[in-house]
């Protein structure tokens, strides 16, 4: 990836992010239509612009030089043993926050990241209703782009707010307010926000923190997990470790806190009793 100019972000990540955009059409297709809904084998929904968002972004990543393998939500999970000797690859969620999806709230994003040496070395948020796509590239920032074709503006987390605000999952609440206090005390402020527009919230300094208590995929927290660390943030492990990718047979994260003001020691705040 080279250098980019100051005010655009690098040519890889703004080439996935037209991906994304061309996806973020096929699904809107669809959610302006009177769509189905099918269950999954793991009781999680599934819509016809899941599908399509798939195929627009495997034929895109496809024309990509060099072409990488591609591990995506809505693609046969590859066995670990295949898995096992990939060091450079595309992590792929077509549709992220599909419940959100359903309800028409708006609250869903397409999320493309490149794993390089299990690191998340290039990611693309798009939310298909606002328009709104984050792109970011190792060592070479963070970046919104409002609406198609519109400029780039650089994006930075902020210091720790006061009151903080926590942003939170629209649809998979938790038993988390005792963990909130022990890392921003009790007078916070709760952003309730589905899919991974919680870290572009933090990562556009406009939230302080994501608790996640509970399940998610590698897929889910990839691409927002770039955007949120080149824009001065971090996605860590309850243990202080950063997150890192295709660590074995399960695609399952541990849990986790997204943050954004770095100053903050959060493996002391972690490790509080």
């Amino acid at each position: 990836m080279s250098t980019p100019p100051g005010n655009i972000p690098s040519g890889l990540a703004r080439q996935v992010g037209a991906i994304a955009r061309a996806a973020g059409t096929a699904i809107l297709d669809v959610y302006h239509s009177d769509f189905a809904v099918q269950t999954k084998a793991d009781a999680s929904p599934l819509t016809a612009a899941d599908l399509a968002a798939q195929q627009v972004i495997m034929a895109g990543l496809a024309a990509l030089e060099p072409a990488l393998p591609v591990l995506s939500e809505e693609a046969k999970a590859l066995p670990w043993s295949e898995r096992r000797h990939w060091s450079r690859y595309w992590l792929v969620d077509p549709l992220d926050g599909t419940r959100e999806f359903i309800k028409r709230n708006g609250e869903f994003t397409v999320n493309i990241a490149l794993i390089d040496d299990h690191r998340s070395v290039l990611g693309v948020v798009l939310a298909p209703v606002s328009g709104e796509l984050y792109v970011a590239a190792r060592d070479h920032g963070a970046w919104l782009q409002a609406q198609a074709d519109g400029p780039w503006q650089r994006i930075h987390t902020r210091p720790l707010g006061q009151p903080p605000l926590v942003a939170g999952s629209r649809s998979h609440g938790g038993v988390q307010g005792g963990m909130l206090q022990q890392l921003v005390g009790s007078e916070y402020q709760l952003v309730p926000l589905g899919s991974s527009l919680k870290f572009c919230l933090i990562a556009r300094g406009a939230a302080d923190l994501y608790l996640r208590l509970g399940l998610t995929s590698e897929w889910d927290t990839a691409a927002a997990q770039c955007v949120l660390e080149e824009a001065g943030g971090a996605v860590l492990d309850l243990a202080g470790q950063p997150f890192r990718y295709n660590r074995g047979e399960s695609l399952l994260n541990p849990e986790f806190v997204a943050v954004g003001d770095l100053s903050i020691d959060w493996i002391a705040r972690l490790q509080t009793p």
